[in-house]
């Protein structure tokens, strides 16, 4: 059995992990078990998986976890920052779930990569920021990267085994491949009026029609963020050219992307939109394992529809598309920029059009420069979150 680290247990992505686990139970030992400050939904996890090893971010959550396990006589430990680190590059962590949501998922996710783990990369941030070093890390240590994201996970199936076997240094024009096609659903708001944008709530903006995630994602998906991110990730995981990528809303969430070749075929990968397909892929490897989902029904399902995106009503869509071509420094900054727009949002601070206003303005005031160390890039980052506050506490409006 392989000792499986899952950094993020309480979020969606951890949640469907799990399930796999559940499904599977011969294939992995929880070993442990990651997330931000949950409490009790981490002491049930570890009540059920038993984990050797446990941890939450936050002090304060931390200590009381550590209380709760002692009363249900669980001998879990809990591990601080430092130590987390420690034991992602040890010999006790096999594979490592990758699903911390935003920029701080980088550091742990570099850690397993330097200790050349097996990566089931679910946090998009960390190709967004790093990039070029995040693919040179993985070669270097000989890691094995599999992407998660359902859309990435779909180009990946799509691809022969020479391409897989390449990932992230991809010859893609070598290997008859013409256009990756990106396909994302629209959010909630594809057929919304623009004219009423301005009238959205983070409850509203959270109600996916398709998918099953948590408020940023979420956000993200409204916005098509999510997919400029993919977009920025696509471009690292098969080192494809701006010919080479293309975004298309595909509303009903079932062709789930498609690589289209140079002889006229296209090859996508398709099912039901449930996260756990695209686990249960990447944990079983070379071998199909049971996902918990049932079989797509094509005799009960809507027409399939495609649409161009409009980047008047997604101009995060664009944002995204422009930066990954200038650079490491925008797409970090892209990234930190949207991050906190999009929870200035969630606390009702600015409204949901102001969040691409936010970015686009931080955008502006970049320098161009050349990266060439993750510290560099976490400056970077660090200085893209205080324009983002700078701008959101001026008063943007939208």
């Amino acid at each position: 059995m392989k000792k499986l680290a899952v950094l993020g247990a309480t979020g969606s992505i951890g949640d469907s992990t799990l399930s796999v686990c559940r499904h599977n139970p011969n294939l992995y030992k929880v070993q442990f078990l990651y997330a931000a400050s949950n409490v009790q939904k981490m002491l049930a996890l570890c009540v059920e998986f038993k984990p050797r090893y446990v941890g939450l971010a936050n002090q304060q959550a931390s200590e009381q976890l550590k209380q709760q396990l002692q009363a249900h006589n669980l001998p879990c430990e809990v591990l601080n920052e430092q130590d987390v680190l420690a034991l992602l590059g040890s010999e006790q962590i096999d594979s490592v779930m990758a699903a911390i949501v935003g920029a701080v998922g980088l550091k742990t996710t570099l850690e397993a990569v330097y200790a050349g783990k097996e990566i089931f990369l679910a946090n998009k941030e960390s190709l967004v920021m790093s990039g070029a070093l995040f693919i040179e890390a993985v070669k270097a240590s000989g890691a094995k990267l599999w992407p998660v994201d359902s859309e990435h996970n779909a180009i990946f199936q799509s691809m022969s085994p020479a391409l897989q076997a390449t990932i992230g240094h991809c010859d893609l024009q070598e290997a008859g491949v013409s256009k990756i096609l990106l396909t994302g659903s629209g959010g909630p708001f594809l057929n919304k009026a623009l004219s009423e944008f301005s009238e959205i709530t983070p409850a509203i903006a959270v109600q996916h029609p398709n998918w099953s995630m948590g408020p940023k994602i979420s956000i993200d998906s409204a916005t098509m963020m999510n997919k400029g991110l993919e977009y920025i990730e696509a471009k690292w995981l098969f080192n494809a050219n701006k010919e080479q990528l293309q975004v298309i809303i595909h509303p009903q969430s079932v062709i789930h992307s498609m690589v289209q070749y140079q002889d006229g075929s296209v090859i996508s990968q398709m099912g039901n939109p449930d996260m756990r397909v695209p686990i249960a892929h990447v944990m079983g490897g070379e071998k199909r394992i049971k996902s918990g989902v049932d079989n797509f029904d094509f005799f009960s399902s809507n027409d399939f529809s495609f649409v161009a995106p409009d980047f008047n009503r997604y101009p995060c869509l664009k944002l995204a598309i422009d930066a990954c071509y200038e650079g490491q420094h925008a797409t970090t900054t892209l990234n930190a920029a949207n991050e906190v727009a999009v929870q200035a949002f969630l606390d009702e601070r600015i409204s949901f059009p102001a969040i691409a206003v936010v970015v686009e303005s931080v955008l502006n005031q970049l320098t161009p420069q050349t990266i060439s160390t993750i510290d560099e890039l976490l400056l970077i980052d660090k200085i893209a979150r205080q324009s983002a506050d700078d701008v959101i506490n001026r008063g943007i409006t939208c």
